[in-house]
């Protein structure tokens, strides 16, 4: 498995890439960086390319919405080539929040844009003239001016073709990842209920998969802790499910939520929802089920730990992107370390 870990730069953007290279030596395999709706995140990949040597960079997600698709693959191209073919592009509509009301774009066919998004960057990575008739998107653009040419990347890419990784938890989304990109990273990814809410999807997609795309890189997130009386920290995932399960999105028209319904706790996101809606957020997150927070999480005795990255394992996970939690930097390197060696 490999070792990932979402960057957090809550205490200082550069501070927090200085200790980059630390975890890099430690064993740390590859860093997403998020966008949503905060700092860019492709200029803070640039800067973590020049400070590390064989960190992998990833995307973690940009959203397909905030940029065009031919924008897509050059920015894709142009980090790869800066981290010496480092970077991989993650990707994800995001949700209609976040894409309506700060972008200003109609949240419409995630799925089929996400298709065609991704041909397209790859015909440009190919360094193909780039003519493309799709649903969404048709280059040249028709109508205009009428001057559009089917042009081609300048640059050479270094790789032709730059991997891919699709956030996705629905159904639909799922069969999609597994069918055309070479990772794909889900939510709140339970092992013992991934094969009953994802299994169909994911056969589906493979079915259609080109075997030139290898396997597929299942990428779960996991919040980190290794000890004997470190059960408690659980806890702190409570605030962060209880967002997503109850305020990222309105009502019928919450991913997060429906995933929790699908992994059978349809009381639970009813009324966590409710209660998030009306702005009780402890409340809501009192409600959290403990079981979803003690199996999405790597919290407790070493035993218990190895016991449940051999379930992740079970369950097709290849990358483990991980939050470690300790008080000093030190100890979080002592986490990665650790984990790297379970994980083996």
């Amino acid at each position: 498995m490999r070792i990932g870990m979402a960057l957090n730069y809550s205490g200082g953007f550069k501070e927090t890439v200085a200790e980059l290279a630390d975890y890099e030596k430690a064993g740390l395999d590859i860093v997403f960086v998020a966008e949503a709706y905060s700092f860019d995140a492709v200029s803070q990949m640039g800067y973590i390319a020049a400070r590390t040597e064989r960190l992998q960079i990833a995307s973690g997600i940009l959203p397909i919405y905030s940029r065009t698709p031919a924008l897509l693959a050059m920015t894709a191209a142009g980090m790869d080539y800066i981290s010496d073919g480092r970077f991989t592009l993650g990707i994800g509509a995001s949700g209609p929040q976040v894409i309506e009301g700060f972008h200003g774009v109609p949240y419409t066919a995630p799925l089929g844009r996400t298709r065609e998004i991704i041909e397209i960057c790859r015909k440009v990575w190919r360094r193909e003239r780039l003519e493309y008739s799709g649903k969404h998107y048709t280059l040249p653009l028709e109508g205009g001016t009428g001057l559009g040419k089917p042009l081609k990347l300048i640059n050479h890419p270094v790789r032709p073709r730059i991997p891919i990784v699709l956030a996705a938890i629905g159904p639909k989304n799922v069969e999609l990842a597994a069918e055309l990109a070479e990772g794909w990273e889900p939510i709140f990814f339970m092992p013992e209920k991934a094969a009953d809410v994802w299994g169909p999807s994911l056969a589906a997609g493979k079915a259609r998969r080109d075997p030139a795309l290898g396997e597929l890189d299942v990428i779960a997130q996991a919040f980190l802790a290794i000890g004997d009386d470190v059960e408690g920290l659980r806890e702190l995932g409570r605030p962060m499910a209880a967002l997503y399960i109850g305020g990222m999105g309105a009502k019928g028209k919450n991913f997060y939520n429906d995933l929790a319904r699908r992994y059978g706790y349809e009381k639970e996101a009813e009324q966590i929802q409710e209660l998030y809606l009306q702005g009780k957020k402890e409340e809501a997150a009192a409600l959290v089920p403990g079981e979803l927070l003690e199996r999405m999480s790597l919290i407790g005795s070493e035993g218990h730990v190895r016991e449940r990255i051999a379930a992740m394992r079970e369950a097709g996970v290849t990358t483990i992107n991980i939050s470690p939690i300790a008080h000093t930097h030190e100890e979080r390197l002592a986490l990665i370390e650790k984990i790297r060696d379970i994980a083996a």
